[in-house]
């Protein structure tokens, strides 16, 4: 379970983004802010939900929200990424791991009876003073980025 939950500020984030430099969240302010961790870019979940929310961008734009990704993969691997499959988001490299622990995010996971570490796929809606409105954890892929585009919608 992600350890920020609604209600809590946002914790600070700056870390380098796609296309070169760094992207403070803070500078977001006065916008609301859909963050979504996934665990690994050009994975079939991660590249659809990437995709899905690509598309949906000048929505969620139109509800003043801007949308960001972050997983542990370095700027140089998003952007191959963001250019293979025409992605539009905001992408954030956090290579080190700190935000997605300090969200709570970096997990023990299983798949065939393989324990590892990799970070929980989980999307925050922020809202325009910084402050966490809404946490979808263990997000499952489809329906997923309409739901978030209706939560962003709704909040004032």
């Amino acid at each position: 379970m992600p350890s920020v939950e609604p209600g809590d500020p946002v914790p600070e984030i700056v870390l380098p983004r796609d296309g070169g430099g760094m992207l403070d969240l803070a500078t977001l302010r006065g916008r609301k802010v859909v963050l979504f961790f996934y665990p690994r870019d050009d994975t079939t979940s991660c590249t659809r939900e990437a995709v899905e929310f690509s598309h949906r961008l000048a929505e969620f734009e139109a509800a003043g929200a801007t949308v960001v990704g972050i997983s542990k993969d370095g700027v140089k691997q998003h952007d191959r990424f963001r250019d293979k499959h025409g992605l539009r988001v905001l992408l954030l490299s956090d290579a080190a791991g700190d935000v997605c622990e300090q969200f709570g995010l970096w997990v023990e996971k299983s798949m065939y009876g393989r324990r590892y570490m990799g970070i929980e796929r989980a999307t925050f809606l922020i809202d325009a003073a910084g402050v966490v409105r809404t946490v979808w954890p263990k997000v499952r892929v489809p329906g997923h980025v309409e739901a978030v585009l209706a939560a962003t919608r709704a909040l004032d």
